[in-house]
């Protein structure tokens, strides 16, 4: 399975509570559902088109927690996203959880990164990551990212928890597509290329 890592992203950077104020109020975040105002029907066709290729999720625990919370009310058979998320496959990473009623989930402990590298040589289209900014920047930093979608709104949220923290690892992207929905949320899909290559610009050599 290739591993894609899909976040909802402000223009600084955060990932965290974009869908309502209470969704995560961690480290004493108040600034959450700051994607809300730009979601719009162009949104909505581009995430379920990429939900369209999983197989099965990969979340992070607290993630884990939010998603477990609130999916499972959201049980309407005509809805893609939700069908998807209630009845396909889940992993949770995490050291401290010891049971997951979400059905169907696997807790992953221990050598995270050894078991995801595992889960990739099964047998499916796609392990999506959903959320889950802290998993999705260390697996970006063992190189077991393939792909990465992010939807970024026109918004500076001013503090929060960031997908690429302050001296993250580096990593090199191509990107593959680009689009921008009409409430202003920009569509960008990056596939992984390994450590990035730095150079130094010199005037004159560019014509």
């Amino acid at each position: 399975m290739k591993l894609v890592l899909q976040e909802f992203l402000s223009l600084d950077g955060v990932a965290q509570g974009p869908g309502s104020p209470e969704e995560d109020t961690s480290d004493g975040f108040a600034r959450g559902g700051w994607l809300v105002p730009h979601l719009d029907d162009e949104f909505m066709r581009i995430v379920t088109g990429w939900l369209g290729e999983v197989d099965a999720f990969l979340y992070g625990r607290r993630t884990y927690d939010n998603f477990a919370r609130d999916w499972p009310r959201m049980n309407d058979p005509d809805d893609p996203i939700a069908t998807k998320l209630n009845g396909l496959p889940k992993y949770v990473a995490s050291h401290s959880l010891t049971r997951a009623d979400w059905e169907p989930t696997t807790i992953l402990s221990g050598d995270v990164p050894a078991q995801v590298a595992e889960l990739k040589q099964q047998p499916g289209r796609e392990l999506q990551i959903h959320g889950s900014a802290r998993l999705g920047a260390s697996l970006l930093a063992a190189g077991l990212i393939d792909e990465l979608r992010l939807m970024v709104a026109p918004v500076v949220v001013g503090s929060g928890r960031r997908l690429f923290p302050e001296n993250g690892a580096p990593a090199g992207l191509r990107l593959l597509s680009s689009e921008t929905t009409p409430s202003g949320v920009a569509a960008q899909v990056y596939e992984s290329t390994g450590a990035p290559t730095f150079g130094a610009y010199e005037a004159g050599a560019h014509h």
